[in-house]
């Protein structure tokens, strides 16, 4: 059961956040919807961010956005990379380490979803679990010395999917050959990052390694999210729920409170806490126990090793 909020009735809001000089913020996806927002506040704040994008002419728009907004001095740059695709991963990682020699967060923003047909990343991933997860969870290993040596923190956004679909991982069939559904694998992709997510926290934990992992979400806001690769019906939907959305900058909030705010809770869940978390003041969330399941979790961990052709002994 979800307690009272520990922000206060208004639940947390950027107003939270101190002056950021010094630190630097890495984020994927930061070119459009709630990752540009998030980068927005570090920036206004005085930190550095690193945006690590598939799109370069997108990428460079957002920058220039930015600037204009914020002035030409904030220090914002990008490395492109695609997350579907495991060799742009690794050579984004490799940008990563060369040039960013601190990094007080990542944050595993990007994600696509609701794709109308199953398709299929370069590396022979049905294309949610490919991005959301496989990608993450490589860069995520590629980067984390860096992030130890930083004494930082991983920031993973799930989703409300995750109470949805299956609520388990069909590890005899990841790529839904045989039963594959828009929404259904959607879900199941979040429901695979996120339990990566908490198994990541147990095992730094157990370790003793001074950095910290925390899970959000964005509830229902105005992104572009599920509208490139979406099946008709599903942008007929979204078109209806557009006008019930908050805003892509209060979608942003809860992955900054996770990349900023100090006391968070272990095997937490942060975001809207209103109209079915959908909306509302952000705070501590409901959380699906399947999630934390400790046997898919090792499961998961050890298919995901394989997958991606990395050894994480943590």
């Amino acid at each position: 059961m979800r307690t009272e909020n520990p922000f206060g009735p208004a639940g947390w809001t950027p107003k939270r956040v101190g002056d950021l000089t010094g630190k630097t913020y890495v984020i994927t996806g930061a070119n459009a919807g709630a990752g540009f927002e998030a980068s927005r506040i570090f920036l206004a704040n005085g930190a550095s961010v690193v945006m690590l994008n598939r799109n370069a002419q997108k990428s460079e728009a957002a920058i220039a956005n930015l600037k204009a907004q914020l002035g030409p001095g904030i220090d914002v740059r990008y490395i492109q990379m695609d997350l579907s695709d495991l060799a742009s991963v690794r050579a984004a990682a490799v940008q990563v380490n060369a040039t960013v020699p601190h990094i007080d967060a990542f944050i595993s923003n990007a994600a696509i979803a609701q794709v109308a047909k199953q398709q299929l990343t370069r590396d022979g991933f049905e294309s949610q679990l490919g991005t959301n997860h496989y990608g993450h969870y490589l860069l995520t290993n590629l980067i984390f010395e860096r992030i130890v040596e930083s004494r930082g923190r991983i920031v993973v956004v799930g989703s409300n999917g995750h109470k949805m679909g299956l609520k388990r991982l069909q590890l005899d069939d990841m790529n839904f050959d045989q039963n594959y559904n828009p929404h259904v694998t959607y879900c199941h992709s979040k429901f695979a990052q996120m339990m990566f997510a908490y198994e990541l926290e147990r095992r730094v934990k157990e370790a003793g390694l001074p950095i910290s992992v925390h899970v959000c979400h964005p509830g229902m806001a105005k992104t572009t999210l599920a509208k490139e690769e979406s099946s008709g019906f599903i942008k007929f939907l979204l078109l209806i729920a557009t006008p019930f959305a908050q805003s892509a900058e209060r979608g942003s909030w809860p992955e900054v409170l996770c990349a900023t705010e100090d006391s968070l809770k272990d095997a937490a869940y942060y975001g809207p806490t209103k109209r079915g978390e959908m909306a509302g003041p952000v705070g501590e969330c409901t959380l699906e126990q399947n999630v934390l399941d400790p046997r898919q979790a090792k499961e998961l961990w050890q298919l995901s090793e394989k997958e991606t052709g990395v050894s994480w002994a943590i």
